[in-house]
């Protein structure tokens, strides 16, 4: 029992070389696939993501199915990511070039529907989006940007952006301005 737990079928070289190929391949193959991907989450691609793992799985453990070799195999993929993302952190045309640019898909209240066709989205798939940031429809947003790392942000016209705590203060003061000019 003890031997099949932790005898590895292939070396710890081979385990570290396959394990690092395949998280580049598939970083560079989300690369490739867009940020939409990231951001939401359709059923179809909810089916190529579980699939994705079941996939590459024998690419990363090789004929090694030992408990020893997937522990290596896990450690050995914390260890490259940890290593990547501080890597790409540290210069920022890296991370360009590895997560992309921001895309712009809608700007003073009207969408391009040429970079939302780029991204694979719809003006309807990001109804839900406006309406979580405060915008009930696209004719209120200054901006509408969809990030690398996949998350929407909105930025609401000029009026219709939600009272601050200091807003409410100014407020108040001219109030007791206009109050103590009266009396």
């Amino acid at each position: 029992m003890w031997h099949d737990l932790t005898h590895l079928d292939i070396s710890v070289l081979d385990k570290a070389v396959r394990t690092m190929a395949v998280y580049f391949a598939m970083a560079l193959l989300l690369r490739l696939a867009g940020k939409r991907d990231l951001a939401q989450l359709n059923s179809f691609d909810l089916v190529v993501m579980l699939l994705f793992s079941n996939v590459v799985q024998n690419a990363v453990i090789g004929p090694d199915n030992s408990l020893l070799g997937g522990l290596l195999g896990a450690a050995i993929l914390i260890a490259v990511n940890a290593a990547v993302v501080r890597i790409v952190a540290s210069k920022k045309e890296l991370e360009v070039l590895t997560q992309g640019k921001s895309s712009i898909l809608a700007t003073d209240g009207v969408w391009d529907h040429k970079q939302l066709r780029k991204e694979g989205l719809r003006d309807t798939d990001l109804d839900p989006v406006l309406r979580r940031q405060n915008a009930y429809k696209v004719a209120d947003v200054a901006q509408v940007r969809l990030d690398p790392g996949g998350a929407f942000v909105v930025t609401l016209k000029k009026g219709l952006e939600s009272a601050t705590q200091d807003d409410v203060a100014r407020i108040e003061k001219k109030l007791d301005q206009l109050l103590s000019a009266h009396t």
